[in-house]
């Protein structure tokens, strides 16, 4: 990891994904937390060391779509898996394989088609005839980044052989169980909301393991041309790593540290919960929208996430900030809408803006 990236970054000051480059609260390292939470001053460094270098090189290889880094950049720091959608041709397997570029960690990409079975991503076991016993062969699926490139291609039997590996970290091959890697298994998978002809719907259990959902726009016209300028002058190609997996390790374990106060974890719960109850929060011709609230992994993903993006901002403790700035992204995959709301146009993101505003913030 280069030294001399430590908290120069460009990205990062003006703020990732169009957010404010400094939240309410400052960057500072006094929190009120204990101490056998406390995160030291070289960990600190070290976090915003990691964050920077991943910035660099997303930024290097990437053009625009800055909410796509913040998304990938905190969900890695989180511990979570990430899904992403948008129409073709928006960079959305690139974005995928850049960040896992900037690690030096084993990297698998599965291309999802309808006859994907699920032994082609687990593995499965072979007959060996010289020894007459079934030996077992490991999947792509066992790596640290895995990419899941148009997820929504495979059938539904092959997509639930990931929930274990998700969920549990590890997947069980003729009655055997095996582990995915100790220190990094991150899944990145991509989807296009077009094109429906030969695509599954991802179910609810499938869409709850990821810890957010992205979706990525258009890019602005001076991106578009600063993306012709790069590919005319040969810059876009792959570069070494800048990162080990164990500074992602290192780095998660950090962001597990920082402090959120109780107030924090009890306004999380008043938000998922008032998903679940819109009558209490909504009026009453947008309730009626909701048909299906969000789980308690919604709450996990809100506390795992905003831990990380406090994280981002140079704060070792969480503020109501935090929450609300991944709103969208942990809740839009999680809050189901029923065929009303897509007769009337209303978008999901508009219910959990409503939802949101409807909790009082501590």
């Amino acid at each position: 990891m280069d030294n001399s990236n430590y908290m120069n970054n460009p990205g990062m000051q003006q703020g990732m994904g169009g957010y404010p480059a400094r939240q309410p609260g400052g960057q500072q390292m006094r929190q009120p937390q204990t101490a056998k939470s406390a995160i030291t001053e070289d960990e600190f460094g070290y976090s915003q060391q990691v964050i920077s270098c991943l910035s660099d090189y997303y930024d290097s290889k990437m053009v625009g779509q800055r909410a796509l880094k913040f998304a990938l950049v905190s969900a890695i720091i989180a511990d979570g898996h990430i899904l992403i959608e948008s129409v073709p041709g928006l960079a959305k397997t690139t974005a995928a394989k850049t960040i896992s570029d900037a690690v030096d960690g084993k990297f698998s990409r599965i291309q999802c088609t309808p006859d994907l079975l699920p032994s082609d991503i687990v593995g499965t076991q072979i007959y060996n005839q010289a020894t007459g016993q079934f030996d077992t062969t490991l999947g792509p699926v066992f790596a640290n980044f895995v990419l899941l490139d148009e997820i929504n291609r495979s059938s539904a039997k092959t997509q639930s052989a990931m929930l274990e590996a998700m969920q549990e970290r590890q997947v069980t091959i003729g009655g055997v169980t095996y582990s995915m890697p100790d220190d990094v298994f991150i899944v990145i998978a991509t989807q296009n909301p077009i094109e429906q002809e030969g695509t599954y719907l991802l179910s609810e259990a499938q869409t709850d393991r990821f810890i957010v959902k992205e979706k990525i726009s258009y890019p602005t016209p001076n991106e578009e041309a600063e993306i012709l300028n790069r590919i005319e002058a040969g810059v876009i190609k792959k570069t070494p790593a800048v990162l080990k997996i164990e500074d992602i390790d290192r780095i998660q374990k950090i962001a597990d540290k920082v402090y959120a106060d109780a107030a924090i974890k009890r306004y999380i719960a008043a938000i998922v919960d008032a998903t679940r109850h819109t009558d209490k929060v909504l009026p009453p011709e947008f309730a009626r929208y909701v048909k299906l609230g969000a789980s308690p992994r919604a709450s996990i993903a809100f506390l795992k996430i905003a831990k990380a993006c406090a994280l981002i901002y140079g704060r070792t403790y969480v503020t109501p900030d935090d929450v609300k700035l991944m709103k969208h992204q942990v809740l839009r995959h999680r809050i189901e809408l029923n065929y009303s709301a897509v007769a009337d146009g209303v978008e999901v993101e508009k219910i959990i803006d409503m939802i949101v505003s409807g909790v009082q913030t501590p």
